[in-house]
């Protein structure tokens, strides 16, 4: 049923390249004392340290887009740039599809993103690499506000970017899309876990197989809050309650999407698109380094 798109590395990404840390510690200094050489002699951050990783941040948004401001408090996630940035340029490439292959641009191209946290990067980057128009929405009221005030905080973005605040847990899209608005395409990163314990026991496991090192740290080393990381049910029960919604929105927006971290729930996802009878069903792989992300994307 499924139409995979195959990993690529985009151009269009400024991202798939070495980091250079000069110009990042050229537009923020205190980056500096972050940067570590490894045993190979090459510089690096140590990507489990959540104040490193939100400076990188913070350091590439103001150096490859010219963004004034962006920061997010402390716990609330804070996702690596690079594989986001791949999300809103395969997800260009899918709108392409309807363009003769030719990647829209403009205000008139309108992006949803469901949850879209304190730290508001798919907007961000839709807006700054394309000009498209982004609405973010999210339940929790604090990611809300700060996500309001880094958009504020950019005047250009004021006129592409609006933040909503979602009332219901259990929506996603009722109390967001306004009955005459029209979107051409929704994204969405999905709490992964079922719990706090199972977000827990995944971190430990990832820090021990980079480090080879068992740790008893709980600290999630790009931070998240509880809607941002677990739902009842989990990434598969998330993603099958967006689907049974979506069907409600089907001439309002062109292409739904969501990521999936679990290659092992594509077959249940597939199951749950063909029971509302999906017209097209598009799974996108891609790359970042030795990581494999997907996300899956379908329309009416």
């Amino acid at each position: 049923m499924s139409q995979e798109i195959k990993s690529k590395l985009h151009t269009r990404n400024k991202h798939n390249k070495p980091y250079d840390f000069d110009a990042l510690i050229a537009q923020t200094p205190e980056f500096a004392r972050f940067i570590t050489t490894n045993k190979y002699g090459i510089r690096t951050i140590n990507f489990f340290d959540s104040e490193a990783v939100k400076l990188l941040n913070k350091s590439l948004l103001k150096n490859d887009y010219g963004l004034d401001f962006w920061d997010i408090p402390a716990g609330y996630l804070c996702p690596p740039i690079p594989g986001r940035a791949d999300y809103i340029h395969f997800m260009a490439d899918l709108l392409s599809e309807e363009k003769s292959g030719e990647i829209p641009k403009g205000k008139e191209v309108k992006l949803l993103d469901v949850g879209t946290g304190a730290n508001c990067i798919y907007p961000l980057i839709a807006a700054m690499e394309y000009n498209w128009s982004a609405v973010g929405c999210d339940i929790d009221e604090t990611s809300v506000k700060v996500a309001n005030a880094i958009v504020k905080a950019n005047l250009p973005l004021t006129k592409n970017i609006a933040i909503r605040k979602q009332p219901s847990a259990n929506h996603f899209f009722k109390n967001i899309i306004k009955p005459t608005e029209y979107f051409a395409a929704t994204v969405c990163n999905p709490p992964f876990h079922a719990s706090e314990a199972e977000a827990i026991s995944s971190n430990l496991r990832k820090i021990k197989k980079l480090t080879g090192k068992k740790t008893t740290e709980t600290k999630l080393n790009f931070g998240g809050t509880h809607s941002e990381l677990w739902y009842p049910g989990g990434e598969l029960a998330f993603i099958k309650n967006m689907i049974a919604e979506s069907v409600n929105y089907a001439t309002q927006v062109g292409w739904f999407t969501s990521l999936v971290s679990k290659g092992g729930n594509l077959e249940n996802i597939y199951n749950a698109l063909d029971k509302v009878a999906a017209k097209k069903v598009r799974t996108v792989d891609m790359g970042q380094g030795n990581k494999i992300s997907r996300f899956v994307a379908w329309k009416f």
